[in-house]
């Protein structure tokens, strides 16, 4: 039941059903919440004159179907629903405006030897899934619960590291490796858009095994070198209903989570398969899983295409939102990814090119760059790494700074060569 009152007689813990004007005339990152910061109810009392709350409970978050994930005896319900426990879907109604970075934890450098031995983990972990899917096996669900959990403690530490080693790509392990970087740039982009822990790990699963059903897709198909026909294409697109029956009967994935792998393929628009989705009913997770299934895929190096660079993927990608991609989501991935992101081949105002190694979450125009070529374009004899936040002033007192992002395979550089010396 919802009670209209004052803004001034709000408390914390109350649960905000609505405002006393438009949700989209705000900077609220949900249609419906918890009060549970006094920076929040000061927000309030500047925004609105009034404000309804649901009062089943007191006006508390744990009376509505919207609840905490502390509500452990309402978990099982939701999850069985498909619907994420927390706020999830509640993200797609606004893009986020004036939002607060998660700190990091660690430094890129110093997460990234950990980041390796995770990545080599879920390599392993993955290879052994695909292959019992393969031989029409059970899904060891511990194993990959386990290492997407340390997945995101590393991406909720610091996830430049895990992202850098998404970019180290192999033409010809295509199929799994995209499965690993969909999960590790899902995670980044939760993290960004400040999931839960408990919500990461759900995404991560679903994400990391988005592409099981490939493995029932004869592999002249999966790998032809040109266009499929229509009658191969409709092969292909099987693969999504394949993986739904192989996670749905997989014991311990839940509903919310098999949702990036029944509609990581379906389009804003409707456009898409294979339910023909449109709009917020796809689903939160549906619509992450497409953002960054799509981004993976073309930035990656085919037997029929040349992956694009990072730059050109986000300004392709900003171009297909509200027809592809939810627009509000599409503009935090970017946000996400950063203005230069991890990868891009970049000049800076003194002409030496380098690559973006590091993206800073407060400056984005401020990325840690390693120096590939002097302003002459000659390869520097010792390699360094700058941080254009820190730098000093260029030889004419102006601050170092990114001039343009240059197309991907300029001067002979490949940014892959370079990713990994953050360390």
């Amino acid at each position: 039941m919802r009670r209209k009152i004052s803004v001034h007689d709000l408390r914390l813990g109350m649960y905000v059903a609505d405002l006393d004007r438009p949700w989209r005339s705000t900077r609220f990152l949900y249609q419906g919440f918890e009060i549970d910061s006094q920076t929040l109810l000061d927000m309030l009392k500047q925004l609105c004159q009034f404000v309804y709350i649901d009062t089943e409970g007191g006006g508390s978050k744990k009376s509505n179907s919207c609840r905490s994930l502390s509500a452990a005896a309402h978990q099982d319900a939701l999850y069985d629903q498909g619907e994420c426990p927390t706020h999830t879907v509640c993200i797609l109604k606004e893009p986020l405006v004036n939002k607060r970075w998660h700190p990091d934890k660690t430094t890129a450098r110093e997460e990234l030897e950990q980041a390796r031995g995770i990545e080599k983990q879920a390599k392993d972990v993955l290879y052994s899934t695909l292959e019992d899917v393969r031989l029409g096996k059970n899904i060891s669900t511990t194993a990959a619960k386990q290492v997407v959990a340390e997945m995101v403690e590393s991406v909720i530490r610091n996830p430049d590291a895990m992202v850098v080693l998404s970019q180290l790509k192999d033409i010809d392990e295509y199929t799994a490796l995209h499965s690993l970087r969909v999960c590790i740039l899902a995670l980044a982009f939760g993290r960004h858009l400040e999931l839960s822990r408990e919500e990461l790990n759900l995404l991560g699963v679903g994400a990391l095994l988005h592409d099981v059903g490939k493995m029932k897709v004869p592999s002249e198909i999966l790998n032809k070198p040109t266009h499929l026909t229509e009658q191969e294409f409709e092969i292909m697109k099987s693969h999504v209903p394949e993986g739904v029956k192989i996670l749905e009967n997989s014991a311990g994935i839940l509903p919310v989570s098999i949702q990036v792998a029944a509609r990581h393929h379906e389009r804003y628009d409707g456009g898409g398969y294979s339910a023909g989705l449109s709009g917020d009913a796809i689903g939160s997770f549906g619509l992450i899983g497409g953002i960054v299934d799509c981004y993976d895929a073309i930035t990656s190096d085919r037997v029929y295409h040349k992956g694009l660079s990072a730059y050109e993927a986000l300004s392709r990608m900003y171009e297909w939102r509200t027809r592809d991609f939810h627009p509000g989501l599409v503009e935090q991935f970017i946000q996400c990814m950063g203005i230069y992101p991890i990868g891009s081949v970049v000049e800076l105002s003194t002409g030496a090119v380098g690559v973006v190694v590091s993206v800073n979450r407060e400056r984005r125009l401020k990325p840690s760059v390693a120096l590939v070529l002097n302003p002459d374009k000659q390869p520097y004899i010792c390699e360094k790494i700058v941080d254009l936040m820190c730098e000093s002033p260029d030889s004419t007192g102006n601050p170092l700074e990114i001039t343009k992002v240059i197309p991907t395979g300029s001067y002979g550089i490949n940014p892959v060569d370079h990713l990994v010396k953050i360390d």
